[in-house]
């Protein structure tokens, strides 16, 4: 059995629970607070030299870690990663935008205000990575206001890999309401068969 090591209400770690169960794998969750040092002590570190959840630990007892390598691993062979060369590339092309130009700005922000309760103290670091998360966002809501998933008519692991912080946005206080074709293409990722919401912190 696989094996998630995570920590409840991260989107990076939301991402291959949600993917591994929609494709009905089964796996054992290990809760891993972070904020706490968990991913810091010598146990962890020795899984992990990177000091970061997600791990996956593969039933070889084989790991990986970076949640996007997770997503490509698991949905090998499955219509969730295209076998065609260039569509394979459009997702690969979304992974690296989220990694690159998304995740930065709209999941720190929302780690500095809702887990570190810092929007007071991080204002100015606020101020300037707000716009370049929204700037991400226009990315997507152009790219959905022509096709109902990120790489065209169907959903695959982009869908999830942007999902699982843009759902989220507004807890670090992202307003969604000029982007109505993400508001809506989160209504149809919610809707996709063997889909589970991403249990929260308060």
């Amino acid at each position: 059995m696989y094996t998630l090591h995570g920590m409840t209400g991260s989107g990076n770690c939301y991402k291959p629970a949600l993917l591994m169960t929609q494709l009905g794998i089964a796996f054992r969750w290990i809760e891993v607070d972070l904020l706490q040092g968990a991913t810091r002590t010598p146990a962890f570190l020795a899984l992990n030299p990177n000091g970061k959840v997600p791990l996956l630990e593969l039933p070889d007892g084989r790991r990986l870690a970076e949640s996007n390598a997770m997503l490509c691993y698991l949905a090998e062979g499955t219509p969730l990663l295209p076998a065609d060369r260039y569509a394979r590339a459009k997702v690969f092309e979304w992974l690296f935008f989220e990694q690159y130009s998304h995740e930065p700005f709209i999941a720190t922000v929302r780690f500095w205000v809702h887990y570190l309760n810092e929007a007071e103290s991080r204002r100015e670091r606020i101020a300037e990575a707000m716009p370049r998360g929204y700037a991400a966002l226009g990315v997507m809501e152009q790219q959905l206001a022509h096709t109902p998933f990120l790489t065209g008519a169907d959903y695959t692991i982009a869908d999830i890999a942007l999902y699982a912080y843009t759902h989220v946005a507004h807890q670090g206080g992202y307003r969604l309401d000029d982007y109505p074709a993400i508001r809506a293409w989160l209504q149809r990722v919610a809707q996709q068969p063997g889909y589970v919401a991403m249990e929260l912190r308060a």
